[in-house]
């Protein structure tokens, strides 16, 4: 089943404390973004971990092969449990990456999930920097490698992903840029509703705004997890 991952984007800790518990046994992925962990750090993690939630902590990673290996093996010690990096490192880095997190296992730690990322779904077509292609095709260049490296998934729009599953059957696609049809688009640009998402063939849904902002959040949550689960029964 599709699975919703809450971004808890938000400028403080109290807030995403107070969110993250009021959506206990609903929500089973709780994102942690540069906003939050630059400001708070793996305390952060360490607690919204602690009430039972699966850690994605989406950094992008985009570095030296060498840089991001290390990284990973820090990201997976203070409880992560998916971990981003930029496809863009090139198949060095991926690789070094793919290495250090299987590596974990002898330190008795489960290897966390690598998802690769594609195009922002921020980005419409001609606004990629030095980037002449369309951020479809893009994107789905930038799959074929983090496959071929051995990446569990890639963070794409739900745009891609029927493209990305025909090539890669067994491969993960979490996407953000999700807004339900009751929610504002804000920043983003390459949006899918959660139903349309879950027809492409997303696996994991990132929503923020739309929950962070409601007057209500658990209620708002639990409207996109209806959505998703009529989508799911729609499929079978």
């Amino acid at each position: 089943m599709t699975q919703l991952i809450l971004a808890l984007d938000v400028p403080e800790k109290r807030k995403a404390i107070d969110i993250s518990r009021s959506l206990l046994g609903l929500v089973p992925w709780c994102k942690i973004g540069m906003e939050m962990f630059t400001a708070y750090g793996p305390d952060l993690i360490t607690e919204i971990k602690g009430m039972g939630y699966r850690i994605f902590l989406d950094l992008k990673f985009y570095d030296i092969p060498h840089t991001v290996g290390r990284a990973v093996v820090s990201a997976t010690r203070i409880g992560a449990d998916l971990i981003t990096l930029h496809c863009q490192g090139g198949e060095r880095m991926l690789k070094e990456a793919r290495a250090a997190a299987d590596g974990c296992a002898a330190e008795g730690l489960a290897a966390p999930l690598l998802f690769g990322v594609t195009a922002l779904t921020s980005f419409a077509p001609g606004e990629m920097p030095g980037i002449t292609a369309p951020p479809s095709e893009f994107a789905q260049e930038l799959a074929d490698i983090a496959a071929a490296c051995g990446l569990d998934g890639v963070v794409c729009s739900a745009h891609e992903v029927p493209e990305i599953k025909r090539r890669h059957a067994r491969f993960a696609c979490l996407c953000p840029g999700i807004r339900p049809a009751w929610a504002a688009a804000n920043d983003q640009r390459r949006i899918m509703t959660p139903a349309a998402a879950v027809a492409a063939g997303a696996d994991y849904l990132v929503v923020g705004r739309p929950i962070l902002q409601a007057d209500a959040p658990r209620k708002a949550a639990a409207l996109v997890m209806d959505e998703i689960a009529a989508a799911e029964g729609k499929k079978l």
